[in-house]
C-alpha cells in the first residue's frame, strides 16, 4: 500500500513536528541554515493543526516521535547516541526513547505469553511483576520461574506492533521514490534499497525466535571475551511473541552518575565498548547492530552486559578485509592506501582519479588525528564526508549500512562515558591484530587451504565437468564431437590437487 495515500502521513509528519515544538529543536540542533528553516516552516505551517498532539509532558523532540510511532521512534534511537551531533541536551532528551517509553499494561503482557506459550502464566511462573523497561517494538518484564525459582527477563512484543510498523514503512517507501523522482542525483544514495534494508532489518526483530537464536550465536562467538557478558534464553518459555533469559542485575550505561557512584572506571568502559565492537564486527563478522545505552549494563564486577538481540549485523570475510584495511589505512595515515581499497572493492567508479580521492580523505582524517573527541565537531565531519560522496559518485553499500549506523552509535556511546577517548588510539590494536591474523602469509596459506578443500568436495564431479568444458570447446565448429586428446592428464591433475578423495575417483572414472 505505497500509494498517494501516504502523502496524508508524510504531512501528519511534518504538521506534528511542528505542532510539538520539535521542528525549531532539531533544526537548531542542525544548525540548518535560515533558508532551510524558512522554506520548511512554510511547508509545514499551514496544516500544524493535522499534528498529532502528543504527551505534552514530554520535550518537544521525545513527543513528537513517540507519538509518530515505532519506526520514527527507532530514527531517534541514533540520534540520542550522538551528543556531538545534536546537542548535549537534545541528546539526553532522546535517550528516554531507549527504554522508558509508554509501556502496555501487565494484562495485556500476561495475554500474550499465555497466547504464545499455551500454558497458564502462573503455571510457568510463580511472579510476573509490572515492565522494568519498555522501548518501540517490545518491553520486558522481571519473573521467576516456578519450576527452578530462577529470576529471568521475561520480553514481550507490543500488541499490534507489526501493523505500526508496516503503516511506517509503507510510508518511508513512498518518501524514497518521491525523492529520486524529483531529485534524479539523490538516486545514488539508492532511497529506496535503504528503506528496503530497514524493512527486513525490523522484520527480523518482531519475531522473537530469530533474536533468541541470534543470541545464542553471539554467546558462543563470545564466550572467551573478557569484561563481556549475556544473558541466557530459555528456549522452553521462549517463541514468536516472547523471550524468556535470565537475569542479570546492573547499573545502566547511560546513567554516569550510578556508574560513577558503582565505582566503575568509564575511561576504561568507553574503551571496551569501542574495542568489544571491533573484535566481534572483524573477528567474528557478527556483531551487536544495536549498541545504544539502553541495551547495555554495567555488572558488579565490572563486566558489561548486552540485551536486545534484535537487530545483529553479519559481515563476510571479503567485506571485513576491505574494513580492516581502511581503518588500518586510517590509522598509519596511508590515505593512497586507503583510497586504492575504496577502488578494488568497488565503492567509488573506475573512472575516477585516485590520487584525487586519496586527497580528499587526507582531508578527513588530517584535522582528526591527535585530537580527542571534545576537540572535534562530527557535524562538520560528517557534512565534509557528504560532500566527498557525491563528489565521487559514491553509492549507498546496502550491506554496510548496519555496520557503518553501528560505528556512529558505539562511538556515541564511548564518547558518553569519556568525551575525550580518541577512537584511533583505541582501534588500533584490534585492527592491527586482525590485519596479522587475516592479510599476512599466514592468511594466504589459509585461505588456499580452504579452497583446496572446496575443491576436494567436487573431486568427484570434476572429471565430468572437464570433459564437457572440453567437448564445448573442441567442437565449437566441428559437427562430431570428440574429448580432447590431453583430458585424461587433466582430470589426473586437477584430481592430484584436490586430494586423494578425486584422485582415487579420477583413476576408477578412467578405468
Amino acid at each position: 500500500m505505497r500509494g498517494p495515500h501516504n502523502i496524508w502521513r508524510l504531512i501528519r509528519t511534518g504538521a506534528t513536528l511542528e505542532r510539538t515544538g520539535a521542528m525549531e529543536v532539531v533544526l537548531d540542533a542542525f544548525s540548518a541554515p535560515r533558508l532551510v528553516r524558512i522554506v520548511l516552516r512554510g511547508m509545514v505551517w499551514p496544516f500544524r493543526w493535522l499534528g498529532i498532539k502528543g504527551d505534552v509532558t514530554m520535550p518537544p523532540a521525545t513527543r513528537a516521535l513517540t507519538a509518530l510511532g515505532p519506526a520514527y521512534i527507532k530514527f531517534g534511537q541514533v540520534l540520542s547516541t550522538r551528543p556531538d551531533v545534536v546537542g548535549d541536551e537534545l541528546a539526553i532528551q532522546l535517550r528516554v526513547l531507549q527504554d522508558k517509553l509508554p509501556p502496555f499494561s501487565i494484562e495485556q503482557a500476561k495475554a500474550s505469553v499465555e497466547a504464545e506459550l499455551e500454558l497458564p502464566v502462573d503455571e510457568v511462573f510463580s511472579e510476573f511483576g509490572p515492565p522494568v523497561a519498555a522501548a518501540s517494538i517490545a518491553q520486558v518484564h522481571r519473573a521467576r520461574l516456578r519450576g527452578t525459582g530462577e529470576d529471568v527477563a521475561v520480553k514481550v512484543l507490543r500488541p499490534g506492533i507489526e501493523r505500526a510498523f508496516r503503516k511506517d514503512i509503507d510510508a518511508f517507501y513512498f518518501a524514497a521514490g518521491m525523492i529520486e523522482f524529483l531529485s534524479p542525483a539523490s538516486r545514488r544514495l539508492r532511497p529506496t534499497d535503504v528503506i528496503t534494508h530497514f524493512e527486513g532489518v525490523v522484520l527480523g526483530e518482531l519475531d522473537l525466535r530469530l533474536e533468541s537464536s541470534s543470541a545464542s550465536e553471539f554467546a558462543a562467538n563470545t564466550v572467551g571475551d573478557a569484561g563481556f557478558g549475556l544473558p541466557e534464553i530459555q528456549w522452553m518459555f521462549s517463541g514468536r511473541r516472547v523471550m524468556t533469559m535470565s537475569w542479570v542485575g546492573g547499573v545502566p550505561l547511560g546513567d554516569n552518575a550510578a556508574i560513577d557512584a558503582a565505582g566503575h572506571d568509564r575511561r576504561v568502559l568507553g574503551e571496551r565498548v569501542l574495542q568489544l565492537f571491533l573484535n566481534h564486527a572483524l573477528r567474528d563478522g557478527f556483531f551487536h547492530a544495536d549498541m545504544h545505552q539502553g541495551n547495555l549494563k554495567i555488572a558488579a564486577n565490572g563486566d558489561i552486559i548486552a540485551y536486545d538481540f534484535g537487530i545483529m549485523g553479519h559481515i563476510d570475510e571479503y567485506t571485513r578485509r576491505v574494513y580492516a584495511e581502511i581503518l588500518f589505512g586510517f590509522i598509519r595515515k596511508d590515505y593512497k592506501r586507503v583510497a586504492e581499497v575504496h577502488f578494488e572493492a568497488g565503492y567509488v567508479p573506475a573512472n575516477r582519479d585516485v590520487d584525487e580521492f586519496a586527497r580528499a580523505l587526507r582531508a578527513v582524517g588530517e584535522p582528526i588525528f591527535g585530537m580527542d573527541a571534545t576537540q572535534i565537531s562530527m557535524g562538520r565531519l560528517l557534512s565534509y564526508l557528504f560532500d566527498v560522496t557525491e563528489r565521487f559518485g559514491m553509492e549507498t553499500r546496502t550491506e554496510l549500512i548496519l555496520l557503518q549506523r553501528t560505528m556512529v552509535v558505539v562511538e556515541g556511546v564511548a564518547r558518553s562515558l569519556y568525551p575525550q577517548i580518541n577512537i584511533w588510539q583505541v582501534a588500533k590494536p584490534i585492527v592491527e591484530d586482525y590485519i596479522k591474523q587475516s592479510i599476512g602469509p599466514r592468511a594466504v596459506l589459509r585461505d588456499l587451504g580452504k579452497t583446496a578443500q572446496v575443491m576436494a568436495r567436487f573431486g568427484p564431479r570434476l572429471p565430468g565437468l572437464v570433459e564437457a568444458a572440453l567437448i564445448r570447446q573442441a567442437t565449437a565448429g566441428d559437427p562430431e564431437p570428440r574429448p580432447s586428446r590431453w583430458a585424461p592428464l587433466l582430470w589426473i591433475g586437477l584430481g592430484a590437487l584436490t586430494g586423494a578423495g578425486g584422485t582415487i575417483a579420477t583413476l576408477v572414472f578412467l578405468g
